[in-house]
């Protein structure tokens, strides 16, 4: 091929390449132009189904009229909520779904089917129940009265009922409270005949209940009434003449009568009396040191009462306070006259003074509660003063170990040589314990 034949080829695929180029990026341009179109004619679709939604519900009957489909279509969100086949069924079907001919119908079925996706235990009904029922239907429609208006109700005169007979029965409150406290405890000591301290071996119980019952009106009048009951034995091989002799006894009797005068504060008129059980021995003498009303004591006090309640009702009592006092003591042994403070073989003794108590509970915590009870009476010429203090464990509702302190002063008594005019007793035991 000669050189002119090889200069005509290249002239003519030179022209034909950007020919073919140009009609290659004409036909690109216009499916792009295409797809863009497209793109935007159903977004614009989109934005008007989406300000249908928002501006109102309404039901196309023409070209440019709009009116509200009033028959059975709103019925769906009032009845209660039911699951329609049909609502789904239109939910997958993108024809019927995206109907603008329709719009009413269209935003029902989008809430419905909201509610089945988000919250379905709002669903009670199938659309069975409802076709079954009949109550959509355009004739069941028409038929549904309108209620009346507030003021027609209002001009209609209301029948009255004839007098109904109620049986009314009416009950006198109970102002009494009635309490409990009760514990039955044991201690053993074992003590061998070499061991290199000394000693003996000793077996103790103690029973102690305290009932309590108590009026309170509310208003003004308050009575409390209560009775102390605590009786206590051991034995000990070093006594050989007693086989049991008594470590605790007591009967006292509490009452109180008072008025209020404030919200804490009542005038108050208290009897104190108080005995015991048993004979009381020491070890190794037949003499009787005490018994039953040898000595029986009395206090009959007027003053004031304040009600404690502190420490979130943790620490509760009663502070009694009396600047008149009448103490009567009994002696039915007149051979222990002397021993209590009276004239030798005298069986009386009355005088006056001034008496204070305080009667206290603190609940230090669940397991752990203290009682106490200082009492104090004085005639200017002698005095006596008694401090039972009481610790509780309470390890649960029926087992507890108490320890038991009680300091006293009379100087009344004669004076010991070692303690002065103070005594002192204490005592620990574990047992069953009660409470109401």
């Amino acid at each position: 091929m000669n050189s002119i034949t090889k200069i005509a080829i290249l002239l003519i695929f030179s022209g034909i390449i950007p020919i073919n180029a140009q009609s290659i990026n004409r036909k690109a341009a216009n499916k792009l132009y295409d797809t863009y179109n497209k793109f935007v004619t159903n977004y614009v679709d989109s934005l008007t189904q989406f300000r249908s939604k928002q501006d109102s519900t309404y039901e196309k009957t023409g070209k440019e009229s709009k009116t509200y489909n009033t028959q059975s279509t709103f019925a769906l969100l009032f009845i209660p909520t039911t699951y329609y086949r049909e609502i789904i069924h239109k939910s997958f079907c993108l024809d019927n779904y995206y109907n603008m001919d329709d719009l009413l119908s269209n935003s029902i079925n989008k809430s419905l089917m909201n509610v089945y996706l988000n919250r379905p235990s709002l669903v009670r009904f199938v659309d069975k129940d409802i076709l079954v029922a009949n109550i959509l239907s355009p004739n069941n429609i028409n038929k549904l009265k309108t209620l009346p208006a507030v003021t027609d109700k209002a001009d209609i005169t209301p029948q009255e009922d004839g007098p109904t007979i109620i049986d009314i029965a009416v009950r006198k409150p109970n102002f009494w409270n009635f309490y409990g406290d009760y514990y039955l405890q044991f201690l053993q000591n074992y003590v061998s005949d070499n061991w290199y301290k000394g000693g003996e071996s000793n077996y103790s119980m103690v029973a102690s209940a305290i009932i309590q019952a108590i009026y309170n009106n509310k208003q003004k009048i308050k009575w409390d009434n209560k009775l102390e009951l605590k009786l206590g034995f051991q034995t000990s091989k070093g006594d050989s003449i007693h086989r049991f002799k008594t470590s605790e006894d007591l009967i006292r009797y509490t009452s109180k009568f008072g008025l209020q005068a404030s919200q804490k504060w009542y005038y108050t008129l208290q009897l104190i009396a108080s005995t015991q059980f048993m004979k009381g021995f020491k070890n190794n003498d037949s003499k009787i040191y005490s018994s039953f009303i040898a000595p029986l004591n009395a206090n009959l006090s007027v003053g004031m009462d304040y009600n404690l309640l502190c420490f979130k009702e943790r620490l509760k009592g009663t502070i009694h306070m009396a600047p008149v006092a009448y103490n009567f003591k009994y002696i039915q042994r007149p051979e222990l006259a002397a021993r209590y403070g009276l004239k030798p073989f005298h069986r009386t003794l009355h005088d006056l003074g001034s008496e204070f108590t305080a009667d206290l509970t603190w609940v230090l915590s669940d397991m752990i509660k203290w009682r106490t009870r200082l009492y104090g009476y004085t005639t200017y010429k002698r005095a006596e003063i008694e401090w039972e203090n009481t610790l509780s464990f309470q390890f649960n509702k029926f087992i507890s170990t108490n320890i038991f302190l009680y300091p006293r002063f009379d100087d009344a008594r004669g004076r010991d040589s070692k303690h002065g005019y103070w005594e002192f007793k204490e005592y620990a035991s574990i047992g069953f314990a009660y409470s109401f």
